[in-house]
């Protein structure tokens, strides 16, 4: 049975809003709470309710009108200005002061100003979900309630009225900050030749003034044309600069705050666009109803940057998409060296991950032996850090390869190629060709690393025997060494996951470091630099300044994952809690140290979930870092759902129907 209580109730309404002495505010925010969803995420009712709203005012011409006079009398009155150059768009305050900001007005809410245009939007929408049932429901039905309120009357009589006057207003105010933001001194920085020619970031707000005196002396002047085009042509040529200081950035190096003002550029001129867009169809349409598809689209912007001016969880969610864009960039040009697409590069790999395993070996020694000084907490911690923060450094230098450092370098150079794909079919598959050479990559990587590091740490437990009379590891810590990797009776696989996320870490943090060098002009600096001249002279001088540019970022995020590796232990003692790391390559070697401290007898009730344990570590290691490394730069690239499902089905098939892909290299042809 047809429940006809929202109608009634509709109808109350509008008996109500024709009473002179009613309160307008008030009886709009009961009218939005009939159409808001009882229940989240049912935007089905507000759809409906709309659908009710209109068809009502369709058959009820009474109502049409004072609907319509309800809704000019809101927009004939007050200050627009905030709402269209504020919401939605990111304040100049910096991170930290819009982060104190938004904290501080989400436990002490500002006092609504009832003549603000804003903060009557606030206050009609003021539950954080309206902004997703809004943008839920179809334009359509948001421009048939639109038509139904239409007067005959379609003439532009009179003088300029309040609403269009304020949108004329705000886009001198958005043109200024257009142009102070174009000139800000690190875009010319980046892209010197912004000094040298003229500007569009000026240009547009000289035309964008004359527009403005233009459509006010030409308003209610129908035979007038208020053209817009030589507007929209400058406002593209500021994106074009924007793409070229974009495109300069990522080759040379950004920072975070050019980064946020050129995301502030964009909101800037998206929103002058927006607001062009309408006052054109105003002015030349011959019908009112041409610009309310401009107005359905501010509109539903509007609501969801009000319903979102105070949430902290999407601000700070889409900072740090803006700085894992910049990071990602330059780890995914570091990613592209760690896959391998012919058979050379692939034996190359394998070469330079043996030579890792290798170092590998030795640095698991030394952390044996330090073990048996048992020294002081602290001191025992920090010598385990620069065992394995300069032992990877070392590894770097010589050209050698750590396994699972690849999975967080990868994934950049995996998403910044989807991020670059239309979804066609070509795309596709030279995506699933990119990710077969990674995984085949990183696999012969993993080989190389344990099969060099296991057997070689038995060799030279052996040599340490013959040599002294005792293995590098003694029968009690080789039993401990075995037990560590036990999946079950040890928490190897959690500790592993750990692990995983250090190596993520640090993929972020040479992604960084990289950019620095490349921002900063280290290289030019040093080469520069007379007191290093004088020392090293000018050759060396200018080998480490070339070698500094392209490896600084390499060179700290391995110091700083021997330290995060080093460091966990101690964190964990500190704490009293479960926090320790395990990593393959060095699981494997402390697995040979066991087996040879064991006399090369062990008991396979040690052995065998021993090396089942050095398979899940890598696993673990793997998977963690790769996951969260790719789901980053999935995110900073905005990429959607449906292509990361398009990609996983375009996998699937090639692994069944070419699955050596996935670990051998090609044949030769």
């Amino acid at each position: 049975m047809f429940d006809d209580t929202p109608r009634r109730k509709m109808e109350e309404l509008f008996s109500r809003i024709a009473a002179p002495e009613c309160d307008s505010l008030e009886a709009l925010t009961e009218l939005v709470s009939l159409i808001r969803p009882i229940r989240k995420g049912d935007f089905g009712h507000a759809e409906a309710m709309l659908k009710t709203l209109t068809q009502l005012i369709q058959e009820e011409p009474e109502f049409a009108r004072v609907f319509r006079e309800f809704i000019q009398d809101i927009l004939s009155k007050g200050n627009h200005l905030t709402l269209y150059v504020d919401a939605g768009i990111f304040s100049n305050t910096g991170f930290v002061g819009e982060i104190r900001s938004r904290i501080s007005h989400k436990i002490l809410p500002e006092v609504p100003r009832p003549d603000n245009l804003q903060d009557i939007i606030g206050i009609l929408f003021e539950k954080p979900s309206d902004g997703d049932w809004v943008n839920a429901v179809k334009d359509e039905t948001f421009l048939s309630l639109l038509n139904s309120m239409i007067d005959e009357d379609t003439g532009q009589r009179g003088k300029l009225p309040h609403a269009i006057g304020q949108i004329l207003e705000s886009l001198q105010i958005l043109s200024y900050r257009i142009s102070s933001l174009g000139l800000e001194p690190e875009l010319v920085r980046v892209d010197p030749s912004l000094a040298h020619f003229a500007s569009p970031f000026l240009a547009q707000n000289v035309e964008m003034l004359s527009f403005i005196a233009s459509y006010q002396q030409t308003w209610g002047d129908e035979e007038a044309n208020s053209d817009d085009k030589h507007m929209h042509v400058l406002l593209d040529q500021c994106r074009s600069v924007m793409a070229r200081v974009k495109k300069l950035a990522s080759n040379n190096g950004t920072s975070i705050n050019l980064t946020f003002n050129l995301v502030r550029l964009k909101q800037h001129i998206d929103r002058a666009e927006m607001l062009l867009n309408i006052l054109e169809a105003i002015h030349d349409a011959p019908s009112k109803t041409a610009v309310f598809p401009y107005i359905v689209k501010l509109f539903k912007q509007l609501v969801m940057a009000e319903c979102r001016k105070n949430d902290l969880t999407h601000y700070v969610r889409q900072n740090i998409s803006i700085i894992a864009l910049r990071i990602a960039d330059h780890s995914g040009k570091k990613g592209e060296h760690y896959i391998s697409s012919s058979r050379s590069e692939y034996f190359a790999m394998a070469k330079s991950a043996l030579l890792g395993g290798l170092i590998i070996c030795f640095m698991s020694a030394f952390k044996i032996l330090l073990s048996y000084l048992h020294a002081p907490p602290l001191t025992e911690a920090l010598l385990f850090c620069l065992n394995y923060g300069l032992g990877f450094v070392f590894i770097h230098i010589i050209g050698g390869t750590v396994a699972s450092k690849q999975p967080a370098m990868t994934a950049n150079a995996i998403a910044g190629t989807i991020g670059d794909s239309t979804g066609k079919g070509r795309d596709l598959e030279a995506l699933t060709t990119l990710v077969a050479r990674t995984s085949r990559s990183q696999l012969v990587a993993i080989i190389g690393n344990i099969g060099v590091a296991m057997p070689l740490a038995m060799i030279v437990s052996a040599i340490s025997y013959a040599v002294f009379g005792s293995h590098i590891a003694t029968p009690a810590k080789a039993t401990a060494l075995l037990k560590e990797t036990h999946p079950l009776l040890s928490g190897a696989v959690f500790y592993a996951g750990i692990a995983g996320f250090w190596l993520f870490l640090s993929g972020l943090i040479a992604g960084y470091y990289d950019n620095v060098a490349a921002y900063s002009n280290i290289s030019e600096r040093i080469q520069s630099t007379k007191w290093i001249r004088r020392i090293l002279g000018t050759r060396l001088q200018r080998e480490i300044a070339q070698y500094i540019h392209g490896n600084l970022g390499a060179l700290i995020s391995n110091f700083a994952f021997g330290f995060m590796l080093g460091g966990s232990y101690a964190i964990g003692s500190l704490f009293g809690i479960p926090f320790d790391i395990r990593h393959i390559a060095f699981s494997s070697a402390f697995v040979g140290f066991g087996v040879a401290g064991k006399g090369m007898t062990p008991a396979w009730s040690e052995l065998l979930p021993a090396f089942v344990g050095v398979g899940l570590i890598g696993f673990m290691n793997v998977a963690v870092s790769f996951t969260l490394a790719l789901m980053v730069a999935l995110r900073a690239r905005q990429v959607s759902f449906a292509q990361r499902r398009q990609l996983l089905a375009s996998i699937a098939k090639r692994l069944k129907e070419r699955p050596r892909d996935f670990f051998l290299p090609p044949k030769v042809q």
